[in-house]
């Protein structure tokens, strides 16, 4: 589904397209597979009395069953000078829960073959998990001990810390990454663009106690969002989420207050032959009316090889070897993200290039560039359409965005509503006013070329 960035949360940018999760089985016929698949499409939902709320999509031509928990205790609940302390806690999870070693929860949960894990982002803590349609409802009990009984005992907390450090450093080793972090970071006022993953000062902050005090204060049902999807039946599903998750207790969570963002430009020192660059501007949400119109123009941009800034920057001028841009949207925030890797020779004509391509994106456009977006955005539709756990995770971010379900016929629809003039109005209004601006090399550039939008 046309959904915003959240891996810019915990994994960095990604191209514009809707996310292919796994390949048919079956040839694809354009107009027959889609009608079929987005007609019979449904949508069941509850909440319980503690404030859970349920969205279920039945898939009956499947065989899997997957689920999407978001539980609002992401990175910008990290206390200042604790950023970490959520990516902690989600590593924390499966060591062991309600009197099962660690050994003992992975060895029952590996029993009902459930492939699970925990992630963090800005706004949640998420537990995905995928089985067979016949085993998923018995791995609730499990996935509930897991969720709201775990030990999180001060014997785990170091290996846990251990682990969320190294990933840290690791990021040393990937200028690429690092840029992403640092150019959210300037991008989203605190603490929505403060790594969820953490920083590697502030871990040495974080005690076994402030875990569990985060645990206590965040890990909560009333703002929790359960997708489910796969080859179920509904009314048997609702009986046992609400016998087992109806125990299930917690305190509201706060409104966040966002602070500001660091200036811009921002040049961060790295000894290497490469400079890599970050550009940031405002877009809209994913809950804007004018969305899809974002999208599409992000796509025209960077949407595979015969994109605008491959084309131009890279194939035509041989530039870089790498380019890219991506739309991440929070909830009510919305930033356009490009990224280029080049040699430091020729870092700067690079970023003068790329801005100059952005800002002339509207000329040009012709019917068959949109015909290539469209084409790219149904088949990854098409793809979804067949994987439980995408369908599930598609679930339970509409409603945290929307409060409600965007159903894959009403995308379908608004994608091949799409009109030439439709988006170059859009590129056009909303052109960037200001640009951030980001790098990592051996020297800063000059940021002429984005100070003159201001």
């Amino acid at each position: 589904m046309l959904k915003p960035s959240f891996t810019v949360q915990a994994h960095g940018g990604s191209v514009p397209d809707l996310p292919p999760n796994e390949f048919l089985s079956r040839p694809f016929c354009p107009v027959v597979d889609f009608l079929e698949l987005f007609m019979t499409q449904r949508i069941e939902s509850f909440r319980l009395p503690n404030g859970l709320l349920v969205v279920f999509e039945p898939m009956a031509d499947v065989q899997s069953a997957a689920l999407s928990l978001l539980v609002p205790a992401g990175g910008v609940r990290d206390a200042a000078g604790r950023c970490g302390t959520a990516a902690i806690l989600a590593e924390m999870f499966t060591r062991g829960a309600d009197g099962l070693s660690s050994r003992e929860l992975c060895a029952e949960l590996d029993n009902l073959g459930l492939q699970r894990g925990f992630s963090v982002g800005s706004a949640h803590i998420t537990f995905s998990a995928a089985t067979t349609a016949d085993r998923l409802q018995d791995a609730l009990p499990l996935i509930n001990r897991m969720l709201t009984k775990p030990h999180l005992a001060d014997e785990d907390f170091e290996p846990a810390r251990d682990l969320i450090s190294q990933s840290l450093m690791s990021l040393e080793d990937e200028p690429r990454q690092r840029l992403s972090k640092v150019l959210r970071q300037h991008s989203y006022p605190a603490p929505w663009g403060n790594s969820a993953e953490g920083e590697l000062e502030d871990l040495e902050n974080i005690t076994p106690d402030h875990i569990r005090q985060h645990f206590q204060s965040f890990v909560t049902p009333s703002e929790a969002i359960l997708g489910i999807a796969g080859n179920l039946d509904f009314a048997t599903l609702k009986a046992d989420v609400e016998a087992i998750f109806s125990d299930w207790k917690g305190q509201q969570v706060p409104q966040v207050t966002a602070g500001s963002c660091p200036l811009s430009p921002f040049h961060l020192p790295h000894d290497s032959a490469q400079t890599h660059l970050g550009l940031a501007w405002d877009t809209v949400t994913y809950s804007d009316e004018r969305y899809y119109e974002a999208w599409a123009a992000v796509s025209l941009l960077s949407g595979g090889m015969s994109s605008r800034l491959f084309t131009e920057v890279r194939e035509k001028r041989g530039l870089c070897y790498a380019i890219s841009a991506s739309l991440s949207t929070l909830k009510d925030q919305a930033r356009v993200m490009a990224y280029a890797g080049t040699t430091t020779e020729r870092a700067q004509e690079t970023l003068e290039v790329t801005v100059a391509e952005v800002l002339r994106l509207h000329e040009g456009i012709t019917d068959d560039e949109l015909q290539r977006c469209k084409a790219r955005a149904k088949s990854s539709l098409i793809m979804q359409q067949e994987s439980t756990s995408s369908r599930a995770s598609s679930l339970a971010r509409d409603i945290y965005l929307l409060g409600r379900v965007v159903t894959l016929d009403e995308i379908h629809h608004r994608i091949d509503s799409l009109t030439v003039p439709q988006v170059q109005q859009f590129i056009q209004e909303y052109a960037p006013k200001s640009m951030v601006l980001v790098t990592i090399g051996p020297q800063p550039l000059n940021a002429d070329c984005v100070g003159q939008l201001i």
